[in-house]
Parts: C-alpha cells; structure tokens; sequence
C-alpha cells in the first residue's frame, strides 16, 4: 500500500481539506456570535455560556501562574547543571553509574540521569549501538534573508562559546537569493572571519524562484542542509552522529545547550534517539530592554508560553529553533517547502513519518531571541502584528493532521493522534475567541435583552469583573517571573527602567485582543477564504544603538 504523501497540497484543495481549513475560524467566529444569539433570545442561556467561557479561562490562569513558576525553576536549575560532567559520565556509562548508585542529590534530573546510566550498563547491545557524547558532530544552520552583521554575528560568536568543542562544531549559513548582493557579501564575511572556528563554516545560497517551493525559511533550510549531507558524505562522518540545530539569525543559544542536547540524545536507545526532536526554551529577551512596552509584554508573554510548554511534554511542539538528527532529516526529506510555519508543521511532518512513534523532548536550556524591534514606531507595531500572523498561520496544521487522520489508509493510532488532533485545534480557536469575550462578554447578555430584567444578565458585569480580578492576582506570578528571567539592565538606563517592565502590563489587554486574538482571526479568515499564505514576511531585525 502506498504511503501517504507528508507534503501540503498545493493547488485545488478537496472538499474534506478544505471543510478542515475552513472548521477553525468558523468555529472561533461561531463562539462569539453563539453569545450575542444566545442573549438575544435567554440572557440566562447567554449569562451561563459567558460563564463557562469565564470559569474555563480562570482555571487556565491560575494553572498557567503555576506553571509558569515550575517552568522558571526547571530552566533555572538546568542551567546549573554541569553538562560537560554529564556527559563526560556517559563516555564510560558503567563506571559512572557504581559511582553514582547510592548518591542523592537536588540538582536537575539527577535521579533521571542515574536511571539513564543504569539503562544504558545494562543493555546487552550497548556496545554495538552506543553512540558516547564524544562521537557527536553538531551542524547548527542559521538562515539568513538581509540581516545585518550586527544581527548575524553575535549568533554565530554564541556558537562559538559553548561548552561543546568547536572542533566538532559544523557551521553552515543558508542566506537567500532574493536578498540581494549585500547578504551574499555579509556571507563571505563571515565565513572568513569564523573560518578557524569549527570544524568548519560552509556558507549555502538557495536560488530563488524554484518551483514547488513557497518564498519562505523551510525551502532555505532544506537547501543547506542538502550541502551539509553532501559535505558529511565527504568528510566520512557516520550520519547517525549528527545532529542538526536549525536557528535564525537573531538567536543566540545558552553556552550549555548543546552539551544538553548530546546527552539527551546519547542517553536514548539507537531507536527512540532518531524518532525524537530536541526543543529548547526560547525566549525572546536578548533586547527586551530597547523595545518599546507593547513588544515587551508580547515577547515575554511567548516566553512564558514557551516555558510552559516544557513543563506539558504531551503539548510540546517543534517552535522556532530546535535539534534533530541529521539521519531522520535525511530520511524525511527535511523541512517542509510549502509552509510558512515550517518549524511548528515539522512536529507533525516528524509524527506521521515515524507512524505515530514521536515525540519532542524538552532541553530546558535556552536560546534566546530578539523581541520585535523595527525603525519607527509604526513599523515595529506593524511587523509585531505580522510575525503573530505570520505564528497564527499554524491553524493550517488543523487540516492536514485532520486529513492525516481521517482517511482509509491511516498509519497512526486513532485515539492517540485525535487527542493530539483536538488539543491542536482548541488552542487555534481559544488563541483567537477567548481575549475578547473575556473583555467585553459581560455586558452582551443585557445589553442584547433590554426589556428582560434577568438578575443573573444585569449583575453578569460585576461577576466577571470579580473573575478577572482573581485571574489579575494570579497573573501576578507572571510578573514576578518576568523579573527575574530578565536579564541584567544595560548601564545606558536608570531605575525608572525596571519600574517600566512592571508598569507595562497594563498593556495586556489590548495586547491579546488586538495582538494575539486580532492575528489569530486574521489567519483564520485567510485559511477560511482559501487565500493562503505562501510567503514568509521577514521580520526585520534592528539593532538599536
């Protein structure tokens, strides 16, 4: 039987990927309009759908405070952790473990790490398919489109800094055609100045205008890893021993990641190491404090989002940078080429190659990227609100896991992959309703009813204003948080700075509905309209002086 295809259709869709495309933004435009139906004929009925929605946001807030602050301490911790010591103990895994048996300490999953030495000394095959942290090679791709050295070279100085050995460090920058002649020279540039830096610095132009690919990151991905497959070819470097780190240019990865990620891989069997994805933290903090106070409470906000999400492994997607092993890339063909969201779509590119047998596995050391910051106000406000567009746009995702699923030659477990189905889908459609029904839902059931004096419609206001408030103590977490994982106040501002990265939430509001929730419906609307985004709008990276 013929596999699947893994790619996205192009072209005319069919009636089921399109009723599939259409289901998010019909069901986030149907949850508002069903409150303003439901109080035009029941303020009653209208009173208890808003409280629902109500009592369902404030158990997400308080979980979220939670969880936010067990995500902060897990990142903490592992970034205490000695990770060249970690897997120094995996070169000789036997030795380590009778050294370790009957130790016990706080530190990050050392409990875990003990388990994995004695997993791996007693595997009878183990020295057959045992791959020690020494014998891996890193290639990390930045692609580029027209950023700057300013931007570009920081990332690669990061790089460069970690703990893991350069010489073992493959450096490939993937830049585009359509960027013009200055990015081609900034390429060069930089391979001659880090060319004595790793292993070695392989610079990859993707052409421009190839057909079948949209005008995007994913296209520029799997043209340089190609030329890294070919150069690994060369080299006579085993493929199973390589594992790649897709990063843009702005971001610049903790000294420790890498270490992170060798031992996490080596500390898997031959099999589960393949099938597994590595997904840092990413947080958007390397110029928190030049941006202005909007971007500030977005940037964090994802960080947040981003922490969160490793302390939910079963919620854990691929997002903007993460490892995976060049053997499995090659085998899947790498990126997808016809998605703006390639990072967030190669979960479920990964999920249904491996037939369900997949999974991310959380690195709680980080890479830190760039909050929004463009020349003029107005132009960083705008190219704030087309990069969560551009995020949004992961609702695409719904129809192709839906059209994955629901067919006749299915190679997945049903019930698992529509758990995964449905989470994947609520959290498009919650992205885009929930921030404005929340904020103004509570005067709909009067103000549609007028001539019904319902008690529980005309006291609804003074209900969720008290709901809110609750949510608001809870969210205090996050600002607590927020303080802490900032990093330290450059010399060039004064106090009044720190007490502004407090003042700032007061922003959050009209950040989630003009922001997040107005960006979710746009994409939506696009999808629903089969006007499908097939062009990846760069964020434009500025450094400010």
């Amino acid at each position: 039987m013929r596999r699947p295809s893994l790619d996205i259709p192009q072209g005319k869709r069919t009636l089921k990927y399109r009723f599939l495309e259409i289901l998010p933004g019909a069901v986030s435009y149907g949850g508002v309009i069903l409150l303003f139906i439901l109080s035009f004929f029941s303020p009653f009925a209208g009173a208890i759908y808003l409280l629902l929605i109500i009592s369902i946001t404030l158990v997400k807030a308080v979980a979220v405070a939670y969880r936010t602050y067990g995500g902060y301490k897990a990142v903490d911790m592992a970034e205490r952790v000695d990770w060249v010591k970690r897997c120094e103990d995996l070169e000789n895994p036997h030795e380590a473990y009778e050294r370790l048996r009957n130790t016990h300490r706080e530190s990050y999953n050392f409990s875990e790490h003990v388990r994995n030495l004695k997993a791996i000394s007693s595997d009878p095959d183990a020295n057959k398919n045992y791959i020690r942290p020494s014998d891996i090679y890193h290639a990390v791709i930045m692609v580029a489109y027209n950023e700057g050295i300013e931007t570009m070279q920081p990332s690669i100085e990061a790089v460069r800094d970690t703990d893991f050995p350069n010489d073992r460090i493959i450096f490939v920058l993937g830049y585009e055609e359509r960027g013009g002649e200055q990015i081609e020279k900034n390429a060069k540039y930089l391979k001659n100045l880090f060319k004595d830096t790793f292993k070695d610095f392989i610079i990859v132009k993707h052409p421009d205008g190839i057909k079948g690919e949209i005008t995007g990151k994913g296209p520029n991905l799997c043209c340089a890893a190609r030329e890294l497959s070919k150069y690994i070819v060369r080299k006579r470097i085993d493929r199973e021993k390589v594992m790649i780190t897709s990063i843009d240019s702005d971001n610049q990865m903790h000294k420790k990641y890498l270490d992170s990620v060798a031992y996490e891989f080596c500390a898997r069997n031959q099999k589960t190491r393949q099938r597994r994805s590595y997904q840092p933290v990413c947080l958007f903090m390397n110029n928190i404090w030049d941006a202005a106070a909007p971007m500030r409470v977005i940037a964090m906000s994802n960080s947040f989002f981003n922490i969160i999400q490793t302390m939910r492994p079963h919620m854990l997607w691929n997002f903007a940078s993460h490892s995976q092993p060049l053997a499995a890339l090659e085998d899947m063909n790498y990126w997808s080429k016809r998605t703006i969201v390639e990072d967030g779509h190669q979960y479920w590119r990964s999920y249904f190659y491996f037939k369900g047998d997949y999974d991310t596995v959380p690195i709680r050391v980080p890479i830190y990227q760039d909050a929004v910051i463009d020349e003029t106000v107005p132009a960083t406000l705008k190219a704030q609100f087309v990069q969560l567009r551009r995020w949004a746009y992961g609702a695409s995702d719904v129809a192709y896991v839906g059209n994955m699923l629901f067919r006749k030659n299915r190679e997945v477990p049903f019930w698992k992959t529509f758990v995964k189905f449905m989470k994947l889908f609520y959290s498009h459609i919650t992205r885009s309703m929930i921030a404005p029904i929340v904020a103004v839902g509570g005067w709909v059931p009067m103000l549609m009813n007028m001539s019904t004096r319902k008690m529980v419609a005309f006291n609804l206001p003074m209900v969720v204003s008290v709901v809110q408030t609750i949510a608001v103590v809870g969210a205090l977490m996050t600002v607590v948080v927020s303080l802490k994982i900032l990093p330290k106040r450059p010399a060039k501002y004064g106090k009044s700075k720190s007490l502004a990265m407090v003042a700032q939430w007061v922003f959050s509001p009209i950040v989630a509905i003009c922001y997040s929730s107005a960006s979710a419906y746009v994409a939506q609307t696009k999808l629903m309209l089969g006007h499908y985004m097939e062009k990846f709008d760069v964020t434009n990276k500025v450094v400010k002086k």
